[in-house]
C-alpha cells in the first residue's frame, strides 16, 4: 500500500510541478495601465483582457522533464502496486 501512496504522491507532485512552471514563467497577461488624460477618448485605451498579446512558450520539455518524470515515476508505482496487491489477492484465495 505504501508503494501505491507514494505514486499517487509523484504523480500530484509532477503536475504541481509542471503547474508552478507555467505560472513562475512570467505574467499570464500583458494588461497594463496607461497613464492617459481626461482628453484621450475612451475607445482608444487599450482593451482590458487577459488574452496575451502574443502567442505563449507552450509547453517545453526543457522546462518540464522533471515533472514528467516524476509523473511516470509515479505511474509506475502505481502499477506495481496494484499489481502486488492483485497478486497477493489471488494468492490468498482458498483453492479446491
Amino acid at each position: 500500500m505504501l508503494v501505491i501512496w507514494l505514486g499517487a504522491l509523484f504523480v500530484l507532485g509532477g503536475l504541481l510541478f509542471m503547474a508552478a512552471q507555467a505560472i513562475w514563467r512570467g505574467p499570464l497577461s500583458d494588461a497594463r495601465r496607461r497613464r492617459t488624460s481626461s482628453a484621450v477618448p475612451r475607445d482608444t485605451l487599450e482593451p482590458r483582457t487577459l488574452e496575451p498579446r502574443r502567442p505563449g512558450a507552450g509547453f517545453g520539455l526543457k522546462a518540464n522533464w522533471p515533472g514528467l518524470v516524476l509523473i511516470v515515476l509515479g505511474g509506475f508505482l502505481l502499477l506495481a502496486g496494484t499489481a502486488a496487491i492483485a497478486a497477493f489477492r489471488i494468492e490468498a484465495l482458498p483453492r479446491k
